[in-house]
């Protein structure tokens, strides 16, 4: 009985971290496209905003500096090009 209650909780924690990590990960997702897309100036984007997730959001705020960076990336290499 102890191993499956054992086992059982582990699955629980398991779990949890998994989702922790897919909140993130759609967060990085919809922020790195707003923040390539705003700093581009290619065209609004729609994101989910699920703001009182705190893995969604920090996800986001990461994903939306790297967009901006590759944006801005991009725009000095095609400054480059003679």
């Amino acid at each position: 009985m102890n191993k499956a209650l054992l086992l059982a909780l582990a699955l629980i924690v398991v779990g949890c971290g998994q989702q922790a990590e897919e909140r993130y990960d759609a967060g990085w997702n919809d922020g790195h496209a707003a923040g390539y897309n705003t700093t581009c100036k290619i065209r609004a984007t729609l994101v989910e905003g699920d703001w009182e997730d705190r893995e969604y959001s920090r996800g986001y705020n990461d994903g939306y500096s790297e967009g901006t960076s590759e944006c801005l990336t991009g725009i000095e290499r095609l400054q480059d090009i003679p």
